[in-house]
């Protein structure tokens, strides 16, 4: 397991960006993909766009493509989500993910931050 500490959500306004990042701690030279999810009020958790932590490949939700970039910063253990033209169906808390060599999926997660766009 790796311990995941999300952190840059807040309050915005429609059109506007955010910036999350996740900084993984613990058994991450056992990390092969990071992944970003999200879960809106009354409903089930999605997935929002992940990364391969060795080579940087990355995949997407159709519907964030072109609005969101996921990127990663090997030396400091931490996976960012930059968000442009945020729409309020963007609000959600959204959550970090690390997927170990181990794990058949994503196994560790993080707390959670909150994401608020207003329209």
């Amino acid at each position: 397991q790796v311990q995941l500490v999300e952190s840059g959500g807040g309050l915005v306004q429609a059109g506007n960006s955010l910036r999350l990042s996740c900084v993984a701690s613990g058994r991450t030279w056992n990390m092969i993909r990071m992944g970003w999810f999200r879960q809106a009020p009354g409903k089930e958790r999605e997935f929002v766009s992940a990364i391969n932590w060795s080579d940087g490949r990355t995949t997407y939700a159709d519907s964030m493509k072109g609005r969101f970039a996921i990127s990663r910063d090997k030396a400091k253990n931490t996976v960012y989500l930059q968000m442009n033209s945020l729409k309020p169906e963007d609000t959600a808390v959204y959550y970090c993910a690390a997927r170990l060599g181990v794990d058949r999926d994503f196994g560790s997660w993080g707390q959670g931050t909150q994401v608020t766009v207003s329209s």
